[in-house]
């Protein structure tokens, strides 16, 4: 007998008792659990990948709108020195407007108003722009 070869397993045959049987339900079931929990971690992981997905846009926008709005800061604080820097200078012309003397030396400028005494001589505004140019090529 034992210079007898084996023969392959396909030409053996299978007993199909009842405790083969049971062994393959276990096995088709634990398959099909298998494939369950396959599709499960896939629906899951879609719906993580979604959410971070989401998350992250959400980031990005609100990253833009800090930037956005940090840039409108400096804009609006730059306007801001400048509106002191004005307020300043009216301040200072608001405390000249009580001094007498710059008020007549403003009348006289602005109004042509004279004193006693005084003449106004008016130069042509054509003759002193042509002036400075002549004194800025020299």
């Amino acid at each position: 007998m034992e210079q007898r070869k084996r023969k392959s397993s396909k030409t053996v045959a299978s007993i199909e008792t009842e405790y083969i049987r049971s062994l393959r339900k276990k096995e088709m079931w634990r398959n099909k659990q298998k494939k369950r929990l396959q599709k499960k971690l896939f629906i899951y992981a879609v719906i993580a990948f979604a959410v971070l997905g989401g998350m992250t846009n959400m980031y990005i926008q609100q990253k833009q709108t800090l930037q956005e709005i940090e840039q409108e800061k400096v804009e609006t604080l730059a306007k801001l020195e400048e509106v002191k820097e004005e307020q300043e200078l009216l301040k200072k012309q608001l405390v000249k407007l009580d001094d007498d003397d710059y008020i007549a030396k403003l009348a006289r400028k602005e109004y042509f108003l004279s004193d006693k005494n005084e003449i106004i001589f008016t130069v042509p505004e054509n003759k002193k722009k042509k002036d400075e140019k002549d004194d800025g090529k020299e």
